[in-house]
């Protein structure tokens, strides 16, 4: 798509310019930090959308998600030693890729830890470092336990959504359902089991 606005004479007649081509590149392409540009009401709006924190499946789910990622960012954004300094771009590479393949499961490499389960990281590193950055955040320590604590007992009991789907359709089908039976089945239950909103690590595998 071509426009034939110029945006600069937009501009320089008081008017928001549409940029329809930044649009469509925006409404395209999926970035993990994806400026979007929107006028709306004559208005020009833009925000850079952080699209890395995973989805629930539950609303507490989601925010303690959220919140073990601002903390950590903060505590590691603020740390004397920056983490960047310490974890060159192929190990960060190659932590992804385990990440992306094992989930929940998956070993990394960390500085001062070598290699180590993601769980164990979380569980002896990366929740006290989240802790204080939520605490530089001014987040209450109540709030902040209150929502770690689902990251902590997810870790202890190896139980994400994903873990949770998988393993309930496995116990279906070792139960004799066919694979299309217990996919419908597990769906089901995930809606209801979302609807009622404890996190997913309380979740009972069907």
């Amino acid at each position: 798509m071509i426009s034939d606005e110029d945006p600069s004479a937009v501009l320089d007649a008081g008017g928001t310019p549409q940029l329809e081509e930044l649009q469509l590149h925006n409404g395209t392409v999926y970035r993990w930090n994806r400026p979007v540009y929107d006028p709306a009401g004559g208005s020009p709006h833009l925000r850079v959308e952080n699209r890395v924190l995973p989805a629930g499946p539950t609303v507490i789910d989601t925010v303690a998600n959220a919140a073990f990622f601002a903390g950590l960012v903060r505590a590691l954004a603020e740390a004397d030693v920056p983490i960047w300094s310490e974890l060159d771009f192929e190990t960060a590479e190659s932590n992804f890729r385990s990440g992306v393949r094992n989930g929940i499961e998956a070993t990394v490499a960390w500085p001062e830890a070598g290699e180590v389960a993601v769980t164990d990281l979380v569980l002896r590193s990366l929740l006290p470092l989240a802790q204080d950055g939520l605490r530089r955040w001014q987040v209450p320590d109540a709030e902040a336990d209150r929502l770690l604590t689902v990251i902590e007992r997810r870790c202890l009991s190896h139980c994400n959504g994903a873990t949770w789907q998988t393993a309930a359709v496995r116990r279906r089908q070792h139960a004799g359902a066919d694979r299309d039976t217990a996919l419908h089945q597990m769906v089901a239950d995930y809606r209801e089991l979302m609807a009622a909103g404890d996190p997913v690590h309380s979740w009972p595998v069907g």
